[in-house]
């Protein structure tokens, strides 16, 4: 009962974090055609996908052993953190969006350092097939990416047409965050979803 539970609730986190980090992609796309609210809702909907990926994050600590499992956990907590603050300079007025941006861009490089650690670690080869760890790993690559925004914020930039070319490769990271991040963990709510079935169905099986 233990383990159906766990993979319940896996499953519904993990929906969580790709439905409104794609539907974060969506309102960014909407306001730039249309403007309104829509801005606003993206960085909150992006508050949002940070708060629940540590969520996930802590719920799947045991998956990743040792003083690695640790960091990597510590690491997506962190970024969590980064990436609600990012969101609250904006949506406050406290900065512009491109400084923003990059405090956001960077927090979530530590998730994506910790979606890294995990789709490369022995025990998820046992229970996520290949090639949803290959896009976890590509993924958590990309949104690694982010930390290349520091100097940026070290810099104080928040004038999107005056930033330098390099600050944009922290910027690549938003294509992890908004594309292939929320692909990931709705394959992953998918295959968390059979396994809770799968576990459901055996004792049937075994007539307990």
């Amino acid at each position: 009962m233990m383990n159906e539970a766990r993979h319940q609730d896996t499953g519904r986190l993990a929906l969580a974090i790709g439905i409104t980090a794609a539907g974060s992609a969506v309102c960014l796309a909407t306001y730039f055609a249309v403007q309104g609210p829509f801005g606003t809702i993206n960085d909150i909907g992006n508050a949002a996908t940070g708060v629940l990926s540590a969520g996930l994050a802590w719920r799947l600590r045991r998956q990743i052993p040792g003083r690695a499992g640790n960091v990597a956990v510590g690491a997506a907590i962190a970024g969590a953190g980064l990436a609600l603050v990012g969101s609250t300079l904006v949506v406050s007025g406290t900065t512009g969006f491109f400084f923003a941006g990059l405090v956001s861009s960077v927090g979530f490089a530590g998730i994506g350092a910790w979606l890294l650690v995990l789709n490369k670690c022995d025990t998820m080869a046992v229970i996520l097939p290949r090639r949803l760890r290959s896009l976890g790993i590509a993924a958590g690559a990309l949104m690694a990416l982010g930390i290349a925004a520091v100097p940026g914020i070290v810099l104080g930039l928040d004038d999107m047409a005056a930033a330098p070319a390099w600050v944009w490769i922290g910027l690549l990271g938003w294509l992890g965050i908004f594309v292939a991040y929320p692909a990931w963990a709705i394959w992953l709510a998918s295959v968390e979803t059979r396994l809770d079935r799968q576990a459901i169905a055996v004792p049937d099986a075994t007539g307990a």
